[in-house]
């Protein structure tokens, strides 16, 4: 008997079966073949990558092996929105279907980043300013927002809530850090008089007891790969939306350094220093603002002696604080504005040391800021690959998930970015154990319950000019005008920055009034998603958020609008560094980076589309490079294996066709 026949009459079809009739589902080949391989990978220890694409239902088929497993499992997801799904509807739903069979443990625990809890210690003692002393309500318009918080955070103590932002009365970032603190200006809950009440050692815990922990990309990366333990012991985690882990791995990994934030560490520290340190440190500050003003923002390929210099005094000043901090006594020890001080000093030096030593396995640059937004030092890996290789893939079974890991029709590149190789990878079911130096992996694709080739079609408009640097010429904006015309409304926009975005917007305001166009940036996005769910006749033009995070099923969307193929900006220093490392080590930059980004949004983007089996429509893509370019081929061989054509009338004719339909 194989190993996959041997699942295949395991508990784990069993229960999933069972979850399925007792919520109502039906049966999907995909999601058995994918329950069956996850169950598998874990009891083999061995990586598994699983493209499964919308409609599958991945999270009870990876749930429902994780809660079989004999061990706790970690699932982490990119979003909070599929983090709070999986939370507040589909564990509780799945416990109550199969939570009393033998064999599961039906435990879970959900486990964010400090700050996104409320801290009774601030809520009740008030936060230090840059003084040290204590501040008890803020001025202005704030005041009545941040006193609705505290009586809230209040309310969650007294009934043992989770004292989570998501469940928090509507608020901004501004008036949520009132509230709470983050790792480093934390007491510890045993300084802290409130400790045991703590919302965040609570959520610890309850995760240090459960089966299941749910969590997110960048807290597991803090916890595996930059080795601060955030999450209790567990030998498997999922990884959800896996398509976007090298990106949340990299932004954990990321420092920022402003002239602003070393004079407040320099200021803050004033009190609880006697000499002249923190004084030596403003004068930094100072040095670093007038090197940074100086410098031309992008990548510093070697670092200006003006910066290096700057660097290395704010360095050197920052360690003679903390040198000059007195040894906190116990009253100090609970004291917030001592820890404030001490937290900020920390940050300045670990951060500066990092960009002074200018390591080859860094990108360092100036971000030129914007709007009431310094000029900033930035610090981020070359790779993560080989991070995530020794530190979690070494020591963890990895189940990767996501609707997009294959591109251009292999696994190959998504692997190789996570750590794994192309030679490494192993057949389904041969159970091969890993060694120190290999570690065999799976790429398993489940498929798709919709029929594409029936319910989309892919639009090329090869007849367009070739986007340029100036924005959208008269053409493009009239081709766009026609679809959303034709389409009347019911149209996601899809663009490769906000300013053009706006202008096919305006456009669009002007020549079809009749319509109701709204603009990412004209209020925030869960408004906008419900206004354009709520009339059919409505265009939402925006970018990154919406390529991404929105889920708009039915006649709402029939035409999605992708302006340009989403390769990375030349200026960006951080893939332009990658692309030529690439290059550098003999591969292809291009095709390995660039590439290889652009094919992760357009599959993402183009999946906006079909969210359910009746949903029709078209993706037009209005950059004729997909249609002539060579990397085209590989590019389309990433999406959705849609009906394809560049003949404009057609696609029209369609679109009319879908709208009177829609309206009939």
């Amino acid at each position: 008997m194989t190993a996959t026949e041997t699942v295949s009459q395991s508990p784990v079809r069993e229960a999933l079966a069972d979850a399925v009739a007792t919520l109502g589902g039906a049966t999907r080949d995909g999601q058995v073949l994918m329950a069956d391989a996850v169950a598998q990978a874990l009891a083999d220890e061995e990586h598994l990558l699983v493209e499964a694409g919308t409609g599958t239902g991945k999270s009870l088929a990876y749930l429902v092996p994780s809660l079989l497993h004999d061990s706790r499992v970690v699932v982490a997801t990119a979003t909070l929105a599929l983090q709070h799904q999986l939370v507040e509807r589909d564990l509780p739903r799945l416990v109550k279907a199969i939570g009393s069979r033998p064999g599961v443990d039906a435990s879970y625990a959900v486990l964010k980043g400090r700050s996104n809890y409320a801290c009774l210690h601030r809520v009740r003692e008030g936060a230090p300013d840059d003084q040290g002393t204590l501040v008890d309500v803020p001025l202005g318009a704030m005041a009545e927002k941040v006193l609705e918080l505290r009586s809230w955070a209040e309310k969650e103590a007294d009934k043992g809530g989770s004292g989570e932002r998501d469940s928090a009365p509507r608020h901004t970032d501004r008036e949520w850090r009132q509230v709470s603190v983050n790792h480093r200006d934390c007491l510890g809950a045993a300084k802290c008089p409130f400790g045991e009440e703590c919302f965040a050692e609570v959520a610890r815990e309850k995760a240090q007891k459960s089966h299941l922990i749910v969590t997110n990309h960048s807290l597991l990366a803090i916890d595996a790969i930059e080795g601060v333990p955030m999450i209790p012991e567990y030998d498997a985690v999922v990884i959800d939306e896996a398509h976007e882990l090298v990106a949340r791995v990299t932004q954990a990994a990321t420092d920022e350094l402003t002239a602003a934030e070393v004079e407040r560490a320099a200021r803050r520290a004033q009190r609880h220093i006697d000499g002249s340190e923190a004084d030596d440190l403003a004068d930094a500050s100072d040095a670093l603002r007038a090197a940074i003003n100086e410098t031309s923002p992008g990548r510093l390929i070697t670092l200006p002696e003006v910066v290096s210099d700057a660097l290395v005094l704010v360095r050197d000043a920052a360690r003679s604080a903390l040198s000059a901090l007195p040894k906190p006594k116990d009253s100090e020890g609970s004291d917030p504005g001592f820890q404030q001080a001490k937290g900020g000093l920390q940050e300045v030096f670990t951060t500066a040391e990092r960009m002074a030593a200018a390591a080859e396995s860094d990108v360092i640059w100036i971000n030129e800021g914007g709007d009431r937004i310094p000029p900033r030092l930035c610090v981020a890996p070359l790779q993560v690959w080989a991070q995530m290789r020794d530190k979690l893939l070494r020591e963890k079974t990895v189940v990767f998930a996501s609707a997009t890991l294959k591109l251009g029709g292999d696994f190959g590149p998504v692997a190789g970015s996570l750590g794994l190789k192309a030679e490494e990878r192993a057949e389904l079911g041969a159970g091969a154990q890993r060694t120190e130096d290999v570690l065999p992996w799976i790429g398993l694709d489940v498929g798709s319950p919709f029929d594409y080739g029936r319910q989309g079609i892919l639009y090329v408009a090869r007849h367009l000019p070739p986007p340029g640097r100036d924005g959208m010429g008269a053409k493009t904006m009239d081709e766009i005008v026609d679809l959303v015309d034709a389409a009347d409304g019911r149209t996601l926009g899809l663009f490769s920055s906000r300013r053009a975005a706006e202008a096919a917007a305006e456009v669009v305001r002007q020549k079809l009034p009749h319509l109701t166009t709204l603009a990412q940036g004209d209020a925030q996005l869960p408004e906008l998603a419900a206004q354009f769910v709520a009339d059919p006749h409505t265009v939402l033009f925006g970018t990154l958020s919406l390529w991404q995070g929105l889920d708009v099923p039915g006649d709402t969307c029939q035409l999605v609008i992708i302006d340009r193929i989403p390769f990375p900006r030349p200026d960006d220093p951080l893939m332009s560094a990658r692309q030529q490392a690439a290059d550098k080590a003999g591969g292809n930059g291009f095709m390995q980076v660039a590439a290889t980004h652009a094919a992760l949004l357009l599959a993402q983007g183009a999946g906006r589309l079909i969210r359910t089996t009746t949903d029709r429509g078209v993706v037009a893509v209005l950059d004729a490079r997909l249609a002539t370019a060579r990397y085209g081929g590989f590019l389309k061989a990433s999406l959705p294996p849609m009906w394809a054509t560049t003949d404009p009338d057609v696609v029209r004719k369609a679109l009319k066709r879908l709208s009177e339909l829609a309206s009939a």
